[in-house]
């Protein structure tokens, strides 16, 4: 017989936590036997209950009500999808410890069961096969209660004790059971410098260590440890910055399950600084203080203790094998600091500028005068940032100069929608976060390749040509051509081979990123990553790349291209910091969104190991194609744009010279070495993606201008909702009412691809890229000139009229008058009004496709 269950208390180590009555949420689409047994079974146990119809009335009980057990039927879709509704769920925060059960049908008994990994990949935590026994759901109501929710609810009260380590003042430090890093509070990132990202993962033992300490002592120390005994004394620790650090360590053993030690606390803070090198003339075993058992949760408030409440006598005692005999602190501390004001650090900016200084000094005053205007420049923040001229900022040409404005500006436009309308009126205004529920595809075979349509083979045949047809793909892959096109390119750079995964993996990572790309986005979207992904295969085949590139580099090349804009709002920077959206607002406003595509790529692959490509590299290859992918898609912000360009001229200027000069590989070896150190390599990988990303312009003029109007319209939208929101509009000449797409293409082809494009060429050697390009600025100059002619007739036109109308209002005024005098007959001429003329024809507002067509 069960009783009606009421709120409890249990223990957590030394906490006491107190469990409310369990809460559930039943979303099942109609009334049905199950249904009711769960209902039945939840009253009889006196549990909280609700029940939805649909999804989104779920949704709105569950973030209003908080239920502790979600039950959805999973049995029917025509009335929800449940697993949809389960990853919405799971996408808000209240659901981090709420418990999902999917209720599945009845499998016959010659039938194998159902897997259950797509249930717990879609975010369920258990499965319900179809019951409608009242005592089997009250069974798995209960099991449920005094299980996972109990551990829950432990879970929940760990959040308050990593509050409480973030905010204590003691540094913290929780190793693995082989010392480690797993976690340090902010007060041990003070006291040391280091961060915790640039710790975790790592050996606590192969840090740099301070030399004063004892290598045997240390030794010593960490056998303590192993046996399971606390160690506590005053020791050295090596700061970032190379300084050493007087502080007192109390180290405990935390034993987990079976009694084996699992982890190692370590609560550090610094000695006094009136601390006394000559009171350290004792043994170690004297300074050092061990207990004989590991430390667990009876024992933890025993054993620990208040630093601030140990004296200066207790804490200053530490033996010769640390400290030599008859130093003092404070003399060292001068010496260490006269050291660093004697070293010389200098920023290559400060060098030049030193020279210069240097220079001036014998020179004459023309040449001083000119070096101070040097001067003043190298001294500006922004020294590869370009300043339009006044004749680029003419009226006339106000489309160049509001382009790159609102390309080039994390900040936005000052010009408001207000603004335009003649007031000054500034409206606070808040935009919806972008957000963007996708599943996880169902995988293919490992096979996968020889399962593709024949059509879309065959096209992929094509897939190393430069005039791909990538909206072909488009077309026959209904808007989702990522995964086909990567999966094939990546087969022939032997992508899987180099991560060591099967390509099942590399197929549901493929398919889980695509799905994160915003298929309602004009431009960005799935078809912009596969061409920009493409295009770097393209440019990894150039013969001088490949003789620099090793395996590694080509990889992580591909994978920065596929992920380089996933979950993109179709909206700009600039727009998301106006709008202060929850995104600029986590990256501080600074590369917002390439900061967000570079992130999310690598929290996604984290998230289970059916997706994640990267599970069997060595960790130091993991990290070093983390920071180059990382580096490569913030390449792609365009405020930075002259910075990297300028870097890679100046990388490589000296290569290509010496290689005309010589006209062969072989007289440039030693520019070659050059160019293949990391840092090289590193600039040239960032042209690579940067030239992918925005080659458009150089690709046959079907394809150049299809993504012209494309972009155009995304740049459209946004200026429309910019105007709607009343925000500043960042890039006031693409308004869809007297926008010029050709003169838009102009000058961004003007200002941003001529030079990249031509420095590329002269590096890669890819003349059909530049042919494409001129042809195509011509193709738009032809364009923009038929727009002009067709706007400067219209004009015409419609003076013309305006002229004819005044004529005919003014003689019908004479006709009027004529008539009321009774001279109408005498004159024989018919009453003419404006009314009967037809009307004067207006101009329309432009639309993509009104563009489209009159290209065409």
């Amino acid at each position: 017989m069960f009783f009606k269950v009421s709120e409890s208390e249990l223990t957590f180590g030394p906490m006491r936590l107190k469990q409310h009555t369990m809460s559930i949420l039943l979303v099942f689409g109609k009334d049905d036997g199950q249904s009711d047994s769960f209902w039945f079974a939840a009253d009889k146990a006196g549990y909280k209950c609700n029940l939805a119809r649909n999804s989104e009335t779920a949704l709105d009980i569950f973030l209003d009500k908080h239920p502790d057990v979600v039950v959805i039927d999973h049995r029917h879709s025509k009335h929800f999808d449940a697993e949809t509704l389960c990853r919405s769920i799971r996408a808000t925060k209240a659901s981090k410890y709420t418990i999902l059960i999917a209720v599945t049908k009845k499998t016959s008994s010659d039938r194998e069961e159902a897997p259950i990994l797509p249930l717990l990949q879609a975010g369920f935590n258990r499965r319900f096969i179809e019951n409608h026994n009242v005592g089997t759901c009250l069974n798995e109501l209960v099991s449920i209660e005094h299980g996972e929710l109990r551990s829950q609810l432990k879970l929940r009260a760990c959040d308050a004790l990593f509050a409480a380590l973030e905010h204590s003042s003691d540094a913290i430090e929780i190793t693995s059971k082989d010392h480690i890093v797993q976690y340090v509070n902010p007060a041990y990132e003070s006291m040391l410098g280091y961060t915790l990202d640039e710790l975790l993962g790592k050996d606590i033992r192969k840090l740099p260590n301070c030399e004063k300490n004892n290598a045997e002592h240390q030794e010593n120390v960490f056998a303590q440890l192993k046996k399971g005994k606390s160690w506590e004394g005053t020791c050295y620790a090596k700061k970032k910055t190379g300084e050493s650090l007087c502080h007192h360590c109390h180290i405990l053993p935390v034993e987990g399950g079976g009694g084996k030690i699992r982890h190692y606390v370590a609560i550090r803070n610094p000695a006094p600084e009136n601390c006394q090198l000559d009171r350290y003339h004792r043994d170690c075993e004297h300074s050092d203080h061990h207990s004989s058992k590991p430390h667990d949760y009876r024992s933890q408030r025993k054993g620990s203790c208040d630093m601030r409440s140990i004296s200066s006598s207790d804490v200053c005692h530490l033996a010769d094998l640390f400290w030599p005999p008859g130093g003092h602190i404070h003399s060292r501390r001068r010496d260490s600091a006269a050291r660093i004001h004697s070293m010389t650090i200098e920023a290559p900016i400060n060098k030049v500028i030193n020279i210069i200084n240097a220079a001036q000094e014998n020179s004459p005053l023309t040449v001083v005068q000119a070096l101070d205007k040097v001067l003043e420049i190298l001294r500006t923040t922004e020294l590869y940032s370009p300043h339009l001229t006044s004749q680029q900022v003419r009226e006339e040409d106000q489309m160049t100069s509001d382009l790159v404005g609102g390309l080039m500006s994390s900040q936005g436009s000052v010009r408001s929608a207000e603004q335009e309308q003649g007031t000054t009126k500034r409206r606070m205004s808040s935009t919806d976060k972008f957000s963007h529920h996708s599943h996880i595809p169902q995988q293919l075979p490992a096979t996968m390749l020889s399962q593709v349509p024949a059509d879309i083979s065959r096209l992929l045949e094509t897939e190393p040509q430069w005039e791909f047809n990538i909206l072909e793909l488009e077309r026959l892959t209904n808007r989702r051509p990522l995964a086909y096109l990567a999966m094939k390119t990546f087969t022939r750079f032997n992508v899987c081979e180099f991560l060591n995964t099967s390509e099942t993996t590399m197929w549901n990572w493929l398919q889980l990123i695509e799905a994160k790309y915003h298929s309602s986005n004009k431009y960005h979207n799935s078809t912009h990553a596969a061409d920009v992904m493409q295009s770097t295969a393209y440019f990894l085949e150039r013969q001088r790349i490949k003789s620099l590139f090793d395996h590694m580099d080509e990889v992580a090349s591909l994978i920065a291209a596929v992920v380089h804009d996933v979950d993109h709002p179709g909206k700009t920077n600039a727009f998301l910091v106006n709008a202060g959206n929850d995104l600029a607002l986590v990256y501080n406003d600074l590369a917002v969104l390439e900061s967000h595509h570079v992130s999310l790529a690598f929290r996604l692959s984290a998230q289970n190991d059916d997706v994640n490509i990267f599970k069997n590299l060595e960790r130091d290859d993991f990290r070093a194609m983390r920071q180059m992918i990382i580096d490569m898609v913030l390449a792609t912000e365009l405020t930075k744009h002259f910075e990297h360009l300028s870097k890679f001229v100046n990388c490589t200027k000296h290569f290509v010279e010496k290689e005309e000069e010589d006209f062969s590989l072989n007289g440039s070896q030693d520019a070659q070495t050059t160019l293949s150190l990391p840092e090289n390599k590193a600039v040239i990988k960032r042209m690579i993606i940067k030239c992918s990303d925005v080659s458009n312009p150089a690709r046959p003029f079907y394809l150049c201008k299809e993504w012209a109007l494309r972009i155009a319209e995304e740049y459209f939208q946004q200026t429309d909702e910019e105007k709607s929101l009343g925000l500043p509009v960042v890039m006031p000449v693409f308004d869809r009412k007297t926008c010029s797409i050709p003169k838009s293409q102009i000058s961004f082809i003007d200002f941003f691809i001529n030079e990249m494009f031509e420095a590329w060429d002269d590096f890669a050697d890819v003349p059909d890229l530049i042919g494409y390009l001129q042809e195509n600025y011509r193709c738009w100059q032809t364009q923009q000139k038929e727009e002009q002619d067709k706007q400067q007739k219209q004009s015409s036109t419609e003076q013309e009229d305006g002229t004819e109308s005044e004529q005919t209002t003014e003689n019908g005024a004479r006709e009027e008058q004529q008539m009321s005098n009774g001279d109408l007959e005498s004159t024989g001429t018919k009453k003419v009004t404006i009314k009967d003329r037809e009307p004067v024809a207006q101009q329309e507002s432009l639309t993509v496709e009104d563009v489209s067509e009159e290209l065409s």
